[in-house]
C-alpha cells in the first residue's frame, strides 16, 4: 500500500515512472494538494490543475528556481530564455512572434508536407515488417517535420531526439550530474547549429523551403520588437523540444495503447472516422507531458478550498488530472470514441500549447494512416520506457505489422 503521507515527488522511484497511475489515484483521493518535503505542492485533481493554469496570479518564470537547480550554464540560459518558462510581457511578445509559424497558411503547407512524410515512412515500415516503432517511425516523423520547420540539414537530423531528451530530461524533479552534463552539451551543440542556420537565412531570406518557419521568426515583429540572436536560438530549441519528444511519445504511446486494447484498436479499424476522438483519448490516457509547474505569485484559493500561499512552487499532475473520476467516467478505461474529453494534455490558459493544432494534425495523419495500412499489429518483444517523470513515452517498442 502506497504511503501517501510520506510520498515525495522529489524522491520517486522507477516503479512510479513505469506506472504512476495507482499512486496518482491515491493522491487524488487522499491528498489532492500534497506537500512535498521541500515545501512545494503536487496537485492531482482536474479542477485544481485547471484553475492553476488559468490563474493570472500563477507565474511561469523560473529564473530563480533554475539558477538554484542548474547554476550558470547553458541549460539555465535555455530554460530562462525560451517561451515556456517566462511571463508577460516577454512571454506575450515571444508567443506572438512564434505564432507566425502556426498561421492557417503555414498549417496548410505543413499538412501537405506531413502527408508525404507519413506515406514515405509507412512505405519503409511495410518493407521492414518487424521494427522498433520508436526508432523506425515515431521518432522519424517529428524529426522530418521539425527539420523542415527549422531548415535543419540531413546530416544533423539523427541527433535531434538525443538533443531533445537530454534537454528535457534535465527538467525532472531530481537530475543526476551526468544528465545535467548531457543537457548542457545538447544546448551548446544544437545552439551552435541553429545559430549558423539563422545566420544563413538572414543572408538568404528568399531561400526557405516549404514548411520552414525560420524566416518568420527572424524577421517577424511585435510592437517594433524582433527576437535577438540568443532568443531566436533558444526558442528554436524550444520548438524542437515542444514538437519532437511529445509527438514521438504521442505516436508511441498510442500504438502501445492499441496493443494493450485490441478491441478498441479493432473499433478504430472498423470506423476510421473515430481517428479524431482516438487521438484525444490517447492524449488523455497516456499524456506525453505528465507534470507542469507554476509559482504562486499571490495567495491562491483552489476550487478544492485550499489556499496556496504566495511563493509556493506548484507541480501540476497532468496525468492525474486527465484520469480524475469527477470529470471522466470510468477514467482508466481506454475509449476511442470518448466524448466529451476535456483533457489538459496541451495545458490551457496563456501557456496553452502553441503547436496543439499541428500536433493533432500529426497524430491524426500518422495514426490514422498507420492503423488502416497495418491492421495486423502485434507486439514483437519487451518495451522500454523513457525513464523520465515529466515526460511519458518509450525508448523502444518492438512491433510486427504483418
Amino acid at each position: 500500500m502506497l504511503d501517501i503521507v510520506g510520498f515525495d515527488l522529489n524522491a520517486i522511484d522507477s516503479g512510479f515512472i513505469e506506472n504512476p497511475y495507482p499512486a496518482l489515484a491515491r493522491l487524488r483521493q487522499d491528498s489532492p494538494v500534497h506537500r512535498n518535503a521541500d515545501g512545494s505542492v503536487y496537485l492531482t485533481r482536474h479542477d485544481d490543475c485547471l484553475a492553476t493554469y488559468r490563474s493570472r496570479e500563477m507565474l511561469s518564470d523560473k529564473t530563480e528556481a533554475f539558477g538554484a537547480k542548474f547554476g550558470e550554464c547553458p541549460l539555465k540560459v535555455h530554460h530562462t530564455t525560451s517561451l515556456i518558462f517566462n511571463d508577460p510581457p516577454y512571454h506575450t511578445t515571444v508567443r506572438k512572434l512564434i505564432a507566425g509559424a502556426f498561421t492557417p497558411r503555414k498549417l496548410a503547407e505543413m499538412e501537405r508536407l506531413i502527408e508525404g512524410i507519413v506515406d514515405r515512412l509507412l512505405d519503409r515500415v511495410e518493407d521492414l515488417g518487424e521494427l522498433d516503432l520508436i526508432a523506425d517511425f515515431a521518432m522519424m516523423l517529428p524529426t522530418e517535420i521539425i527539420s523542415f520547420m527549422l531548415g535543419v540539414p540531413d546530416e544533423y537530423r539523427a541527433k535531434l531526439r538525443g538533443y531533445s531528451i537530454a534537454i528535457l530530461g534535465a527538467l525532472d524533479p531530481v537530475v543526476p550530474e551526468h544528465r545535467l552534463a548531457a543537457g548542457n552539451t545538447a544546448v551548446e551543440e544544437f545552439g551552435a547549429i541553429l545559430s549558423d542556420l539563422i545566420d544563413h537565412r538572414r543572408r538568404n531570406p528568399d531561400g526557405a523551403g516549404e514548411g520552414e518557419v525560420l524566416e518568420s521568426l527572424i524577421f517577424g515583429e511585435h510592437d517594433g520588437r524582433r527576437l535577438t540572436q540568443e532568443e531566436l536560438v533558444q526558442n528554436c530549441i524550444f520548438l524542437l523540444n515542444a514538437g519532437h519528444e511529445t509527438t514521438t511519445s504521442l505516436v508511441g504511446n498510442s500504438v502501445g495503447l492499441f496493443l494493450d486494447h485490441p478491441d478498441e484498436h479493432r473499433r478504430l479499424l472498423n470506423d476510421p472516422t473515430l481517428i479524431g476522438t482516438t487521438v484525444e483519448e490517447c492524449l488523455r490516457v497516456e499524456s506525453p507531458l505528465q507534470i507542469g509547474n507554476r509559482l504562486a505569485g499571490e495567495d491562491i484559493a483552489l476550487p478544492s478550498g485550499e489556499v496556496i500561499p504566495k511563493g509556493t512552487y506548484i507541480h501540476t499532475s497532468i496525468a492525474g488530472a486527465n484520469r480524475d473520476p469527477e470529470v471522466f467516467a470510468d477514467p482508466d478505461r481506454f475509449d476511442v470514441g470518448r466524448k466529451p474529453n476535456p483533457h489538459i494534455a496541451f495545458i490551457t490558459g496563456i501557456h496553452v500549447c502553441l503547436g496543439a493544432s499541428l500536433a493533432r494534425m500529426e497524430g491524426k495523419l500518422a495514426l490514422g494512416r498507420f492503423a488502416q495500412r497495418f491492421p495486423k499489429l502485434a507486439a514483437n518483444g519487451p518495451r522500454e520506457r523513457l525513464g523520465l517523470a515529466r515526460f511519458r513515452g518509450f525508448i523502444s517498442l518492438p512491433i510486427r505489422v504483418r
